[in-house]
């Protein structure tokens, strides 16, 4: 069914890169398969969703039949970000057989990942309904993959943390020792960190008011217990400092609920990307 959420625009530079990529992989020099078939013959087929899910990729499984053959054309019944029930068809194809064929693996893997994500995302932010937390992803993703996972958090109703190394100053447990302590590493940041926005990464309390007393805007509380997180706010409102206070580490759908009812600011969670199972589609020729 369609979907009354309105979906971020996908990478497109990164969905063409992303489909000639997983085509040179799957395809390579030719599909000795679908080449056995008449080159004239023209079909259509259906993609059914076998589970419930959020439905993501659309763009990058539309870009993959339009690589294979641009005379393939795909009509949507569920909109990008729109829930599937099991048995649902989600999209109907017609064009060259051949094309259909080649583009049918490359296709429902992009699908069936990145549909992945929305799922767990949409499921983690329902969780987090009534809390001041905004769930964020990681850098922890498939290679070659971040931007299209990114998005599938975004579609899944998530926000991104930093893209990469480049676009934000984040500084973990080996940064700040390399560094001599929080308040060297945050010192060295803003003296060379120009106007990226910088995090520094505490592993205890003790570290957390060096961080607090050297200004740090942005905390990330790493592996905290549920007790500490609270104690966390506390000493962070007991200060009036407006510094966002993240948790990371540790979190899924079974305590992410409690983790907001901690009073932090965001919540981090790498199994986002990391930990997916892909969702259930399969493409079959009709008529």
């Amino acid at each position: 069914m369609p979907s009354s959420r309105s979906s971020p625009a996908a990478p497109a530079e990164a969905v063409r890169d992303d489909v000639r990529r997983a085509l040179r992989e799957d395809v390579g020099a030719g599909d000795v398969s679908a080449g056995l078939l008449p080159g004239d013959a023209h079909a259509a087929a259906m993609v059914v969703a076998r589970e419930e899910c959020v439905l993501c990729g659309r763009d990058w499984f539309e870009e993959v039949f339009r690589a294979c053959d641009e005379r393939i054309a795909v009509r949507w019944l569920v909109a990008e970000g729109g829930s599937t029930t099991a048995g649902e068809a989600v999209c109907e194809l017609e064009g060259p057989v051949r094309g259909l064929l080649s583009g049918e693996r490359s296709g429902l893997n992009f699908l069936q990942l990145l549909s992945a994500v929305a799922t767990q995302t949409r499921a983690m932010v329902k969780a987090l309904e009534g809390s001041r937390a905004v769930l964020l992803d990681t850098r922890k993703t498939l290679p070659g993959l971040r931007q299209a996972q990114k998005y599938a958090v975004r579609v899944g109703g998530g926000s991104n943390h930093r893209m990469g190394l480049y676009d934000a100053v984040l500084l973990k447990e080996n940064h700040i020792a390399a560094a001599g302590g929080v308040r060297q590493a945050l010192q060295a940041a803003r003296d060379r960190g120009g106007d990226l926005p910088v995090t520094v990464e505490v592993q205890g309390l003790d570290e957390l008011v060096e961080a607090l007393d050297a200004g740090a805007d942005w905390i990330m509380l790493d592996n905290f217990s549920l007790e500490r997180l609270s104690a966390a706010v506390r000493e962070r409102d007991r200060r009036g400092r407006d510094v966002i206070l993240e948790a990371s580490g540790a979190i899924g759908p079974d305590n992410i609920a409690e983790v907001a009812a901690t009073g932090v600011d965001r919540i981090s969670v790498g199994a986002l990307t990391k930990n997916v199972r892909a969702c259930d589609f399969s493409m079959r020729l009709v008529g």
